[in-house]
């Protein structure tokens, strides 16, 4: 009987292992498949160095105990934390970013291809959303003060504004060590080459002068 039990338990553990198992997130934007090694690129994380040549900088970033310059047209900065500035985040799955905040300064509207985001806010005060996918493109927001915590899921359009009169500053954690990041209007208005304007002007229903004017900011 006890022999039989734990056949069983075998047999599930093996069905259960196969049941969940799937490809890793992609780290990257695409993966073009090539049969020339030659001309391929290693992707979804980075090359391991030996384990044994490890130091306590792999796993050390001291950037985000500076403040980030917001004197810019959005009048907001973001400091990241990924596995560009922290070696050792290669593999694990989590960044971070500080966000520095002018009065009134904004982080517009963009996504995170690969993380949901959770957001403190470290001081000020922040109205912050999101927007759920079609067909209902509801906004949730609320308004954020000190201590407070909001999640972005993956994916969705979100921002961040400062409706306060002084600085603002949050810090974000991303449960990717690459999170990616697409500003819509800089990818709509600003791709290279340029998006036509046929395109533009009926899909936001503007005229084609204020779609060139769009263009010609970004």
């Amino acid at each position: 009987m006890v022999v039989n039990t734990l056949a069983y338990i075998a047999l599930l553990a093996v069905a259960f292992s196969l049941a969940s198992a799937s490809d890793p997130s992609p780290l990257q934007d695409f993966c073009v498949a090539v049969n020339d090694t030659n001309a391929a690129v290693f992707v979804n994380g980075q090359f391991c160095q030996d384990p044994k040549l490890a130091t306590p900088n792999d796993f050390s970033f001291s950037g985000l105990r500076l403040p980030g310059n917001t004197s810019n047209q959005l009048g907001s900065m973001v400091t990241p934390a990924t596995v560009a500035q922290i070696p050792g985040l290669n593999t694990l799955g989590i960044s971070l970013a500080r966000i520095d905040y002018a009065p009134y300064g904004l982080v517009p509207p963009h996504t995170h291809p690969r993380a949901t985001e959770i957001l403190t806010v470290l001081e000020g005060t922040l109205y912050v959303g999101f927007v759920t996918s079609d067909p209902d493109n509801r906004l949730i927001s609320m308004v954020l003060y000190k201590g407070d915590v909001f999640v972005f899921p993956q994916g969705l359009i979100h921002f961040q504004l400062n409706v306060g009169t002084t600085n603002a500053v949050s810090i974000s954690s991303l449960s990717s060590q690459n999170p990616g990041v697409i500003t819509i209007a800089s990818a709509v208005f600003g791709s290279k080459p340029a998006i036509s304007v046929d395109v533009l002007t009926k899909a936001f229903q503007l005229d084609k002068d204020v779609v060139a004017n769009l263009q010609s900011k970004f």
